[in-house]
């Protein structure tokens, strides 16, 4: 069955415009029509089609169904974006696809990419929430300068992904299950020498992905499969 994304479902059984030009025009639902709907806030609904206009359609609540969390924690992963959108939004949805919470997009000295629009990355979460069912939709951050976003109080464990010499335990083999987690992966030309001490002075631990050498969008990938393994 197909799935709506309504985030005001509670207040307003309207389907926003998008979703209903998919349900009239693509999927050709008529009055009557059983759908899912979520809010993104963790919960599905069943509903019915009532009202269906040229470019308007309506629904009618039948069934709430709550979501339990799929894992532990609040898993937050802030990433300096790839040069190609490509591979950051394949990285988003397939991050999505495995679970996750919070995205932060990250202007750090080597980046090579200094602006980002969130209105397709957003799009690339609802389109990827509804695909593999989840009920709560990331939250998505504005590109935030890396030495204010260090600097910001964060509950729970963090975590920074380097390149450099030095001691970096596995994530997978320092994580704690069921506590929040945040990890910074940076571009490709890695974070710098003084962003890195930066983080260690701000209280993140230096970790390692693994023995291979991954592009930007890979390691936070690993990142996320990790975080969300280590929180079933």
């Amino acid at each position: 069955m197909h799935v709506f994304y309504t985030p005001n479902i509670q207040t307003d059984t309207e389907l926003p415009e998008e979703e209903a030009a998919h349900a009239i025009r693509v999927l050709r639902l008529q009055i009557g029509d059983e759908v899912r709907l979520t809010d993104g806030n963790g919960h599905f609904y069943r509903a019915e089609i009532s009202v269906v206009s040229n470019k308007r359609c309506f629904v009618q609540l039948m069934e709430t169904l709550p979501q339990p969390p799929l894992w532990g924690g609040h898993l937050h992963i802030a990433m300096a974006p790839t040069k190609n959108m490509d591979r950051t939004e394949w990285f988003v949805e397939k991050a999505t696809e495995i679970g996750f919470d919070e995205l932060t997009f990250l202007n750090c000295r080597f980046s090579e990419r200094k602006i980002i629009k969130t209105e397709r990355i957003s799009k690339i979460l609802i389109s990827a929430i509804k695909q593999s069912l989840k009920a709560r939709l990331p939250k998505l951050n504005e590109m935030t300068d890396f030495n204010k976003f260090i600097i910001q109080p964060f509950k729970g464990q963090k975590f920074i992904a380097h390149c450099y010499e030095g001691e970096k335990p596995l994530l997978k083999d320092i994580i704690r299950k069921g506590e929040d987690a945040l990890v910074l992966i940076g571009p490709e030309g890695d974070f710098s020498e003084e962003e890195v001490k930066k983080a260690l002075v701000n209280g993140y631990t230096p970790i390692s992905l693994g023995q291979s050498r991954l592009r930007t969008e890979t390691a936070a990938l690993v990142a996320c499969h990790i975080l969300n393994l280590q929180n079933q």
